[in-house]
């Protein structure tokens, strides 16, 4: 496993939300751009692997493991809850945006 460094998740979140920003205008286009599916799946992906990440060092860190410091594990904890919350309030818009779609009248 990898150290955690705080500014290099910041510039990824970053890239991310710019990335997501330029496919939403290229899907608007027509351009072919990344299928929204696959980036939900591999989100989905990140946050799970996120969580499993921070129950090993959780568990590293109760058998005494040397390399594994109380600091690691927080942030690792504190980014995998981070995620989490973000997926869920993702999800929220998602269900919502269904809802207001449903409830149109044609």
């Amino acid at each position: 496993m990898t150290d955690i460094n705080p500014t290099q998740l910041i510039s990824q979140l970053r890239s991310m939300a710019a990335a997501a920003g330029g496919a939403h205008a290229e899907g608007a286009a027509g351009a072919g751009g990344p299928d929204f599916s696959d980036m939900l799946s591999r989100a989905i992906n990140n946050v799970n692997d996120s969580q499993q990440e921070s129950a090993a060092l959780k568990e590293s860190f109760q058998r005494g493991d040397e390399g594994v410091d109380i600091s690691r594990v927080m942030i690792a904890s504190q980014k995998a809850s981070i995620e989490f919350q973000l997926m869920m309030q993702v999800r929220n818009r998602l269900v919502s945006a269904y809802q207001d779609i449903m409830n149109m009248q044609i």
